[in-house]
């Protein structure tokens, strides 16, 4: 490109948005395809790249956004929670690969200075692919996603560690304490940081955050900065960015700006990590690999294979489950950007040749592209292999049955999958309701806050096959997701069917054509909360152009209230509620079903979903406000309960009903309840007429009022 750094990186864009393209067409994940459009935008093809200082400084500034959005969204309590796991995960897997990996290098005739840089190569896994990924996959909040996140960095750390040996290992100059020296320096400087960035955090940062949050530009620009900063600082000391920034995340993720700021960065880090993408593709030299592959094969299926192995054995001894360990294995089932570097090192100070170099080259391209497929598929993965990977779960995998709350419990209302903010929205609901709940999610720390509320919790989620055999299925009525994902909802539809599951199944559907997927496939209910609150949306909107004035000045206000199922003024007559004489505030206007109702009469019935315009004194709508949204007791008045139920009854042979028409039967002034269905041996009489003459054995469907059926049922024979 001439040296023009913007038509460069203008043709590097058109060649990653083409290649995305090709991606998204051949449901190919955009990783690859990003990695394939640097490789190509290589020396090795096109030649396009040439600004390269340019390219890492806009990859670096995503590295940086992208663990600090991690540390962000840490919490302090996961941290103590998973730290050990993650200490001692890390360290035995470096231990481990780097040992056998060593070995595998001198049988395969290596020196041992080059199989040294080769198992330090292979050692450590790639933090930013991971995180990415995991993030797209929405698994960086699950208990191996974060013990995935605590381990790689504990890599990190390790890897400057491992720098200094190698930089100092074969070289004979050196004397004989420097290697010690050097480590004992980069652990006090360590030390120091996090020292500095626990102060700043306890009394500087809370301060300066809460003054720059009055600007939401300012805020995003504060975030950044202190990201880069940290992450800056963190390199001129020894450490890498990732660390830095890591920390910088980690030091605001207590303020109440986290989520504000993470919303805002995600697509930021998403736009810049591309150029990361890019860059490792571009520096893959493929000049060098043709005799390097045998090598590349056995060293690559290690990587592959026995990293993973290595962490489900640790992690099975520390008392985790097999797909826990399983899953946050395959976060080190590639080699990383750090390898790469690590082996230029060597290559530019004369330790290895470039043969060397092209053999971690290629295992790099090989493990990266082959990783990004085990982990996007790594339900279906695990669900083929569960099996045979028994051998490293314990019997008594107790680090995560402590998660669990549930013990013998004779079953609940609702088993409801998925605790974050819709699922724990409908869970306070349901327990202002009385129903109780068994709660079921990935992330500890939602398990511990309804543990509190005193709700029985599962860890787990739906794509695990084992979780059904912990849940009290038979005796539970309802099973309902939260999670928006059409290939989990469906695997969880046919989990339950082959557990022959006789209750009902609640899914939550994103757009229309999910919904009727659902429908088809069995499931009784569907949610479609975006569609249901851009509907509600719409009427408050449409509703308050029409009653909220703008320019009269006196002294009442509008309000607009909407009646919730379980308000105790629900099912009532507007002369029933007392807001008139205890508040001084008028009804105005009731919306429902899309039709106003102006100044509806005292006879008037309000009912759930209704939206009430109430009009007076500020302090009067505040007063009638609490009136209309209190909750009902379930007081009963004369009406009955307010709850309809369905049961079953049967016609004994010597019942009094036996041979008389539905007519005659009176069940309507009777029982006060409405037949519905009539059962006669294998036939089924649907909406029967008043002419039905009923026989003995029928087995009659009534509908009606809940305490009139509660007593019917213990007749169960009429």
């Amino acid at each position: 490109m001439h040296g023009n750094s913007f038509i460069e990186i203008a043709s590097i864009l058109g060649l990653s948005a083409l290649l995305g393209l090709i991606g998204q067409k051949l449901r190919q994940p955009l990783l690859i395809m990003f990695l394939a459009a640097g490789v190509l935008a290589g020396p090795s093809f096109l030649g396009i790249i040439e600004s390269y200082q340019q390219i890492e400084l806009l990859a670096s500034i995503g590295i940086a956004l992208l663990l600090f959005i991690v540390g962000l969204r840490l919490d302090l309590d996961l941290i103590r929670m998973t730290g050990p796991v993650a200490l001692a995960t890390g360290l035995g897997q470096i231990v481990f690969t780097s040992t056998i990996g060593f070995g595998i290098a001198v049988l395969l005739g290596m020196s041992l200075v080059t199989a040294a840089y080769v198992s330090v190569a292979l050692t450590f896994s790639s933090t930013i692919i991971i995180v990415k990924l995991l993030s797209d996959k929405k698994e960086i909040d699950s208990l191996h996603g974060q013990i995935a996140v605590g381990f790689l960095i504990v890599q990190d750390i390790a890897a400057i560690l491992a720098l200094v040996i190698l930089t100092s290992f074969g070289a004979q100059v050196l004397e004989e304490g420097s290697v010690l020296l050097s480590s004992l320096i980069i652990v006090a400087k360590g030390v120091g940081l996090l020292l500095a960035v626990a102060l700043l955090m306890k009394f500087v940062i809370p301060k300066v955050a809460a003054r720059v949050a009055r600007s939401q530009e300012m805020l995003l620009l504060f975030a950044i900065a202190w990201a880069v900063i940290l992450g800056a600082a963190s390199e001129l000391i020894g450490f890498s960015k990732e660390v830095g920034a890591f920390l910088a995340g980690i030091s605001l993720a207590s303020t109440a700006y986290r989520e504000t700021i993470g919303s805002r960065l995600a697509s930021l880090r998403d736009f810049l990590l591309l150029f990361f993408f890019i860059n490792l593709g571009a520096r893959l030299d493929f000049a060098t690999v043709g005799s390097q592959l045998g090598a590349a094969g056995i060293f690559s299926f290690f990587v592959l294979i026995g990293n993973p192995l290595i962490v489900l054995v640790i992690m099975g001894m520390m008392g985790f489950r097999r797909r826990t360990g399983f899953l946050a294995g395959l976060a080190v089932a590639q080699i990383s950007e750090f390898s790469l570097i690590v082996a230029a090192m060597g290559l530019s100070i004369g330790h290895i040749n470039e043969e060397t170099m092209g053999l971690i080259t290629l295992v790099g391209l090989i493990t990266i592209f082959a990783s990004t497929y085990l982990i996007l598929y790594s339900g279906p993965l695990y669900q083929l292999l569960s099996v045979p990977l028994k051998i490293f779960e314990m019997r008594n995998p107790y680090r995560e049955l402590a998660f669990d709350t549930l013990k013998m419990s004779p079953g609940a209302d609702v088993i409801l999958m998925g605790l974050g903010n819709y699922g724990s929205s409908l869970a306070e609901y349901l327990l202002q309701r009385n129903k109780t709940i068994i709660g079921v999610d990935f992330d500890p720390i939602a398990l511990e806050r309804w543990t509190l509320r005193g709700v029985s919790t599962i860890f787990g989620d739906i794509d695990d096959p084992d979780i059904h055999e912990r849940l009290p299925l038979k005796s539970s009525h309802w099973v309902v997701s939260t999670v928006r994902s059409r290939n989990l909802n469906l695997a969880l539809l046919h989990h339950l069917r082959d557990r022959r599951f006789a209750g009902r199944i609640a899914l939550t559907a994103i757009n229309e054509e999910e919904a009727r997927m659902y429908e088809t496939a069995g499931a009784t209910v569907v949610f479609r909360p975006f569609i249901d609150a851009a509907e509600q949306a719409a009427d408050e909107l449409t509703y308050a152009m029409e009653f909220l004035p703008e320019d009269i000045d006196w002294p009442v206000s509008f309000r607009e209230i909407r009646i919730r199922t379980d308000s105790s003024a629900a099912g009532k007559k507007i002369r029933e509620i007392p807001l008139r004489s205890e508040t001084g505030a008028s009804i105005l206007a009731v919306s429902r079903a899309g039709r106003i109702h102006y100044n509806p009469e005292p006879g008037f019935r309000i009912f759930p979903g209704d939206r009430v315009i109430i009009i007076g004194p500020i302090e009067a709508l505040r007063l009638a406000e609490s009136i209309l949204s209190q909750l009902n007791k379930n007081e009963e008045d004369e009406v009955g309960s307010g709850r309809f139920d369905v049961t079953e009854v049967t016609i004994t042979d010597n019942s009094q009903l036996s041979g008389i028409t539905l007519a005659r039967a009176r069940f309507r002034q009777r029982y006060g309840v409405t037949v519905i269905g009539i059962k006669r041996g294998e036939e089924q009489i649907v909406a029967p007429s008043s002419t039905e003459i009923l026989a003995a054995g029928d087995k009659l469907i009534i509908i009606g009022d809940a305490k009139k059926i509660e007593s019917l049922e213990k007749k169960k024979f009429i």
